[in-house]
């Protein structure tokens, strides 16, 4: 079945309203992450996380004039431009927090075994 434009757009609304209920809670338990880095002293650890930090910082500080805090816009998503700059940032994203992942893993088998 093909979808009208109607169809299209509703939908592109309703992926980025989920989206937008997923933005603050992912920039706050990535800072909770480096808060308890910094305070168990994980140094290296904070300074490979300290980058993603400061650019979701970035992020939320120049979200639209209008005080909300949407990230993303129907409207806006619609241009191909945005749109692949959005797929990328979530590509490095997924690939940064995998291998921090697997990091972490390393790093707490390696405490176990050397205890």
């Amino acid at each position: 079945m093909i979808c009208s434009a109607r169809e299209r757009i509703l939908n592109i609304e309703r992926i980025c309203n989920l989206l937008r209920k997923l933005v603050v809670p992912e920039y706050s338990i990535h800072g909770l992450f480096c808060l308890m880095f910094m305070c168990a002293g994980e140094w290296v650890t904070l300074g490979l996380n300290i980058p993603l930090l400061f650019y979701h910082l970035w992020r939320f500080l120049h979200r639209p004039a209008d005080g909300s805090v949407v990230m993303y816009d129907p409207v806006s998503v619609m241009n191909a431009d945005i749109l692949n700059y959005c797929q990328k940032e979530s590509w490095c994203k997924m690939g940064f927090y995998l291998l921090s992942f697997f990091y972490y893993l390393y790093s707490m088998v390696y405490a176990l075994v050397s205890f």
